[in-house]
């Protein structure tokens, strides 16, 4: 690696402390900007993992009240092609394995404990595309390094808020913007 290289950096805007009692499972922050030096994965690199057996992914297909079709993966080289240019998501879990410029940028959270970190996983989202409202039981931390996307955060759910049971996915039945 030459010295004009750049490594990926996750440049926090404050210090660790004032991130853990703030935002660390407490309140989402928007950090632009905050992966710097990281080539993101570009979408054929993403794919490329999905057609992997030991890589963990899923493709996303719907938008709005659906309808909604979930696929795990591996998937086909060919099915990607006849996803057309709307409504679909790829998630790939652990690419911080799989990809070490990814796996870098867990370095600068070494003020986190370890058993909180889980893996890095990234998604590729054709225009409209959404994984639709749900909510994680756990820390996420979303990286988008290239294109648009539109976030909406709801309040905080738990194992009692009521879900769609007409998808296949984990999708709450109703998300109050805030």
């Amino acid at each position: 690696m030459s010295a004009a290289t750049a490594l990926p950096r996750f440049n926090l805007p404050m210090a660790p402390r004032d991130f853990l009692a703030r935002h660390w499972q407490r309140a989402p922050l928007f950090m632009p900007g905050a992966a710097g030096g990281l080539d993101h994965p570009d979408a054929d690199t993403l794919a490329g993992l999905a057609l992997e057996p030991e890589v963990e992914s899923r493709l996303i297909r719907g938008a709005g009240n659906g309808p909604w079709h979930l696929e795990q993966g591996p998937l086909d080289e060919q099915r990607f092609a006849e996803l057309g240019d709307r409504d679909w998501t790829l998630l790939v879990q652990s690419v911080d394995h799989y990809l070490t410029e990814v796996s870098l940028l867990l370095d600068d959270f070494g003020f986190v404990p370890g058993w909180r970190l889980d893996d890095i996983m990234i998604s590729y989202a054709a225009e409209g595309g959404s994984v639709g409202p749900h909510f994680d039981q756990y820390d996420v931390f979303l990286i988008q390094a290239a294109g648009r996307r539109h976030w909406q955060l709801g309040p905080q759910c738990d194992e009692q808020s009521r879900l769609r049971g007409d998808v296949p996915l984990k999708m709450l039945a109703h998300m109050p913007v805030e």
